[in-house]
This record gives C-alpha cells, sequence and structure tokens, in this order.
C-alpha cells in the first residue's frame, strides 16, 4: 500500500464504501508492513475471484489458500490481502472474519459449507404468495443468529396479501417464530417497506438468503435502484421460481452499505448451531432455567417448567416440536466430529433400548 494511501483515515479509504473501517484497518496492518494491499471479494468462482482492491477491481487466484477445512475457503465477503502486482495476481491470506454464515452440505462428509462473510445483517426473504413454514423460518434464523449477523425477517410480495387483518396475522404467527427479530412485510413492486429496509441495510453489511421464489432479486434490484439482478416469475402452482442468480454477488447500495445476494437455497441444514437454536427459542430456555433438574430433558421429568408451560398454554406445541427437532439434527452433526458427542447419543440410545423392552416385558407378563 502507497505511504498516502496508508496515511488516510477510514472513513476516506477507496474501499470505505465496501466496508473498510478503523478495525479492519487495525487488522491488516500485519499484511501491509508485507508489501501486501487489502482487498474485498466480490465474487468466487472455481478458485478465482474477483477482488475490489484500491485500484479498482481485479481477478485473483485462491490457490495459495487451500485449508482443509472447507467453511474456510475463500468466500464473498471476506477481506484477504492480496499481491500489489503481478500476473496473474494471488489471494495470499484472509484476514480474520468477524462474521461467517455457515450451513451443512447434502453430503454424507462432516463439512461446513460459507455461505458469506462478515455480515451485520441477514436479510430472510420469505415469500408472503406461499403458506408460511415457520419451521423453515425457524431454521433459518438459527443458521443467523449463530454467523454473528442480526437477522431480520422480510416477507416479500405483501401486495399480494391485501387484506390488512389476513397480512396482520401472518405477521404475529412470524413474530412469534422470531423472538427478538424485527418482521418487515415489503412489496418491492409497489415500494411498500422498502425505504425501512434501506435505512437499515445502510449502515454495514447484509446478505439476502432465502428459497428460489421468494423475491430476492426482485428486492435487491429495489435495494439497488436499478435492474441489476436477473427476475423470473415463480411458478402459480407452488411459488417456487428458478435460480436467477448463480453465484454469491457483493454489491454495493447507492444510499451506503454492501449486499451479498445469494442463489436460493434448496436446503437449510445446521452446521454447530446450538447457540443459535437457542437464541431462536429464547422463551423455552427461559422456562428450562426453572426446571427442578439441570439435566431436564422436558419429557416426563418430575418439576419440568418447560411441560408445565406447554400445560398450561404459555408454549405452544409447534414450538417445543420444533425446538427439539433441531437440537436433534445439531447434535446429529455435531457428533460426526465429536467424540463425545456420538458416546453420549449411544448411551441415550441403550438407554431407550432397554427401556422399550421392559415395557414390553411387563406388557407380556401383564397378558399372561
Amino acid at each position: 500500500m502507497s505511504s498516502s494511501l496508508s496515511s488516510l483515515s477510514p472513513s476516506s479509504h477507496p474501499l470505505s464504501p465496501y466496508g473498510w473501517d478503523a478495525g479492519w484497518d487495525a487488522e491488516f496492518a500485519p499484511y501491509a508492513d508485507q508489501g501486501l494491499v487489502p482487498g474485498r471479494v466480490l465474487r468466487v468462482d472455481r478458485g478465482q475471484c474477483d477482488v475490489v482492491t484500491v485500484d479498482g477491481t481485479i481477478r485473483a487466484d485462491t490457490e495459495f489458500v487451500v485449508p482443509r477445512d472447507p467453511a474456510k475457503v475463500v468466500c464473498t465477503g471476506d477481506w484477504v490481502a492480496v499481491d500489489p502486482d503481478g500476473d496473474p495476481r494471488y489471494v495470499r491470506t484472509l484476514v480474520t472474519r468477524r462474521t461467517a454464515f455457515l450451513r451443512n452440505t447434502s453430503s454424507k462428509r462432516s463439512e461446513g459449507q460459507i455461505l458469506a462473510a462478515n455480515v451485520d445483517h441477514a436479510l430472510i426473504a420469505i415469500s408472503l404468495a406461499v403458506e408460511l413454514d415457520l419451521g423453515r423460518i425457524e431454521r433459518f434464523l438459527a443458521l443467523a443468529w449463530e454467523s454473528g449477523a442480526q437477522p431480520v425477517v422480510v416477507l416479500t410480495k405483501a401486495d399480494l396479501v391485501p387484506d390488512p387483518a389476513t397480512r396482520g396475522h401472518l405477521v404475529a404467527d412470524v413474530e412469534a417464530a422470531s423472538p427478538g427479530v424485527q418482521v418487515l412485510p415489503v412489496s418491492a413492486t409497489a415500494g411498500e417497506g422498502t425505504d425501512v429496509l434501506q435505512a437499515l441495510v445502510a449502515g454495514g453489511t447484509s446478505v439476502l438468503l432465502g428459497q428460489s421464489g421468494a423475491g430476492k432479486s426482485t428486492l435487491a434490484n429495489a435495494l439497488l435502484g436499478e435492474d441489476v439482478m436477473d427476475v423470473q416469475s415463480a411458478r402459480d402452482v407452488d411459488g417456487k421460481g428458478r435460480h436467477t442468480t448463480t453465484t454469491r454477488n457483493l454489491l454495493v447500495l447507492p444510499g451506503g452499505g454492501v449486499l451479498i445476494d445469494t442463489p436460493g437455497l434448496r436446503g437449510v441444514g445446521l452446521w454447530d448451531a446450538e447457540t443459535g437454536v437457542g437464541q431462536v427459542f429464547a422463551e423455552i430456555e427461559e422456562f428450562a432455567a426453572e426446571c427442578r433438574f439441570q439435566d431436564c430433558a422436558h419429557e416426563a421429568e418430575p418439576g419440568c417448567a418447560v411441560l408445565a408451560a406447554l400445560e398450561d398454554g404459555t408454549l405452544a406445541e409447534r414450538r417445543l416440536q420444533s425446538y427439539r427437532k433441531l437440537l436433534r439434527e445439531n447434535r446429529r452433526i455435531v457428533a460426526k466430529t465429536d467424540a463425545r458427542t456420538r458416546g453420549e447419543i449411544r448411551r441415550e440410545w441403550r438407554v431407550k433400548q432397554a427401556q422399550g423392552r421392559a415395557a414390553m416385558d411387563a406388557k407380556r407378563g401383564r397378558l399372561h
């Protein structure tokens, strides 16, 4: 980095529109001493990436950053240290991430896939044109909380629910499944709610997540103020759309902040997200703290405050079932790489099998 650039304040730095600040300036200092220059990854494609630097956007090779952990590969949103010159240019190292949005891959191997890095807000796009799947929303929220970003549920295509009462019920259902999270109905085509969303994302990096057909590309265009992303209509049968976005792209917003648009996600598998699950189901965690036993499983134990809340209607049955499902799934993922967790699961299954045999023996005895 030239001496003229190194003397600039972070706010006047050429990369400040892309999120450069005093924290990144301090974090990058050791690499600057090595003669490397900073850049932010705009897009990754088959071992190469587009990186914006003080000299403009360059194409750089990532062959020097090939970690064993797939969750640590170069990703859209990463800050990196690149060679100051050369042809080709190379990414030499990743700057330590502030946040990382990870999900479990669909493969049978124990691998996490990084979707976006250094994100401040996770915008979860949910279409009001189809029936709400609250369990899927809770799953997205668990990953978002675990990443370290602040989630926001954006209910797209709000103009397709013109009845205020119906829309109010839908928003209330989503709010009940999203404690501590802002729920914002938006219609990108009618311009409803987009001004609130623009103000929200102006202060940092946001990632746009959701299924195909949720209206992410239309929403991205509304935030960008121009038709940058291709848009295709969703099927009337199930509301699903084609993958109009095929790569993760980082885009500067005209009102400030940057947006990472992502392809539609068919599967949203958890990846070591126990803390995130706990935040999504904060009310259950609060009830659990009042249980008589610290290791209460909330199934049949005496003095279980969770079951008491279920009985008196304070806690919804659907919420408890969803909580149990996500915790079980998360434990299975963690067990792939953690021997102690695998052992605990095996012991629990042996106890349940013994209990089942004892119950059958007792039943046979009564019959005889």
